[in-house]
């Protein structure tokens, strides 16, 4: 059976469908916020529509609710007050569970078909959701949109798409008939229910409200089950205009909205009470390892989908194109001020320097010539303001306050602080690079979250990558790099980001950038090292969230 809403998405899917096999470029959802797309009014339609919700109560008509709760403190210090439902957790499990009941009845076509246009809502409301990223992420303005809407939506879609094709592949029923010999053949019809193994947690960060959210999301609910969101606690804002648009297309369509609810909650307790209780079934988290280790352990009832801290790193060991090498690695560590997971921390360069298309250059060269490409890059206010963005929290200032001080290695380029016209009281800060010797692991080998990174110098290019290998093995990372004209080293560097599990990138000088992922191209995370135990996007990360139950009787 077919359903309306999957007839009017069918091209986006088929589109997403098509992206999953190929792996090629592609995207529903257009990147650039102009108003040639979105329309003529969009970006003040957005603003505004942001603005209305500073200093009220973001009304979701939730049950459960016991009070209202905010304290979001912006980085850029736009003044909040936004007070959010507080609601009863187990109320809101009992409701899902009971909401569960007619989303399964409405089949993997009626559900898929509702979530694309949950999505086509969303991506119309693409900068309303952007301020709110921008405003309590500390991300730049293009940032913000890209990925806090499109880029989110094309995740959430990519989880939609193997959904549907995982749970496509399972038939509705089946005629069965064995043959007996001399005797009448047996004959049985069998039946098959997808059903969802339970209620969904998706715990969210503060730095990726939507993106890191998304996936789990939208796997979990496109396979039949409920999802609650517990937002992390200055960054709630774009999870309840999600849940809110969400709940607005299910009442819509004759659904209980209480299918997707949203946790708000300012005791880790609530969060843990919730993620342990035996109706929840599977738990998504980014964060920190301490908590996500605690939901690994402690959830036995659930799949936890967690990503954790690791060691991005890279190994120079010489190039053809210095210069865009340098630039490369500029914008890298400035995006965002380095408050990504993807962000490379630590970059290996052998103690006897590397050739380039320039000629030889020594360690100090290495690391004084990229100290001056960060800074060339950042020179002009209008473009560091736009790629930095602002400090999302004070634990990250102080990391980045501590790596200044000289206590973690010498500094090469200090941090400084910037003053941004259009937000007084943001606080801007540009990267600190840090120099030290391969032996130094207490210094570069632990996350250090924050516009921070490491020059490693290590014995030889070999040495380099046996390095980042254990790097990744032990501590984790999400991705890896080298830059090599030798196609030795190139090959070396490949088998071991296969011994450890983790994405690489070789020779990145253009418009891409190691710590950028593509959706429907780009395996975000290979759940094979400890930075991670789950992929954005793969078969794995959706299949387990529902199971199929049969029936079967004589014909």
């Amino acid at each position: 059976m077919t359903h309306p809403l999957l007839e009017k998405h069918r091209t986006v899917l088929e589109g997403a469908l098509n992206a999953i096999a190929t792996r090629g470029y592609w995207s529903a959802y257009p990147e650039m916020p102009s108003p040639k797309i979105y329309g003529e009014t969009a970006l003040e339609d957005g603003k505004r529509a942001f603005e209305a919700h500073l200093g009220k109560q973001f009304e979701l008509g939730q049950p459960g609710l016991t009070g209202w709760h905010g304290g979001e403190t912006s980085p850029y210090g736009v003044a909040f007050d936004v007070r959010y439902p507080v609601c009863e957790p187990d109320a809101l499990i009992q409701a899902g569970l009971v909401a569960m009941k007619g989303w399964q009845a409405l089949g993997a076509a009626g559900r898929t078909g509702v979530c694309l246009e949950i999505l086509d809502r969303l991506n119309k409301q693409s900068f309303e959701i952007a301020h709110a990223v921008m405003m309590t992420t500390g991300q730049g303005w293009m940032m913000a949109f890209q990925a806090g809407a499109p880029h989110a939506q094309d995740r959430a879609l990519e989880s939609v798409a193997y959904a549907w094709r995982e749970q496509s592949f399972i038939p509705a029923e089946a005629h069965w008939e064995k043959p007996q010999g001399k005797n009448p053949a047996l004959v049985m019809k069998k039946r098959y229910q997808i059903v969802g193994r339970g209620v969904g947690l998706v715990i969210g960060c503060g730095t990726f409200p939507t993106w890191n959210t998304y996936p789990g999301l939208f796997a979990a609910l496109a396979t039949g089950n409920a999802v609650i969101i517990k937002p992390h606690s200055n960054a709630i804002l774009p999870a309840a205009i999600t849940v809110r648009i969400i709940r607005s297309v299910l009442a819509e369509n004759g659904l209980s909205p209480d299918l997707v609810t949203l946790c708000v909650a300012d005791k880790r307790s609530t969060t843990q009470a919730l993620a342990t209780h035996p109706a929840v079934k599977s738990v998504d988290f980014t964060g920190g390892n301490t908590f996500g280790q605690w939901l690994v352990d402690n959830c036995k009832q659930a799949q936890v989908y967690a990503e954790l801290a690791g060691v991005n790193n890279i190994v120079i060991d010489s190039t053809n194109a210095y210069k865009a090498m340098l630039g490369n690695l500029a914008f890298t560590l400035s995006l965002y001020s380095g408050q990504m997971c993807t962000t490379s921390q630590a970059i290996f360069v052998p103690a006897g320097g590397i050739d380039t298309d320039e000629g030889y250059k020594s360690y100090d060269e290495v690391c004084a010539d990229l100290s001056k490409a960060i800074e060339r890059f950042l020179s002009k206010p209008e473009v560091a303001h736009a790629v930095l963005g602002a400090i999302q929290s004070a634990d990250t200032a102080e990391r980045t306050d501590i790596a200044n001080s000289g206590a973690l290695g010498k500094v090469v380029l200090a941090s400084t602080k910037l003053e941004n016209p259009a937000f007084p009281k943001a606080l801007v800060r540009t990267p600190v690079l840090l120099t030290c010797d391969a032996a130094d692991e207490k210094a570069y080998m632990e996350e250090r979250f924050g516009p921070i990174s490491f020059i490693v110098k290590v014995a030889d290019t070999a040495a380099g990558i046996a390095l980042s290998e254990r790097i990744v093995a032990q501590h984790g990372a999400l991705t890896v790099g080298v830059y090599s004209t030798r196609q030795e080293v190139i090959d070396a560097m490949t088998e071991a980001s296969w011994n450890a599990k983790v994405a690489l990138s070789i020779n990145l000088t253009s418009g891409v950038y190691v710590n950028q992922s593509a959706a429907f191209s780009d395996y975000h995370g290979t759940g094979g090292n400890p930075a991670a135990n789950a992929s954005y996007t793969d078969s794995a990360f959706v299949a387990n969230r529902f199971r199929v139950v049969q029936r079967r009787y004589h014909v």
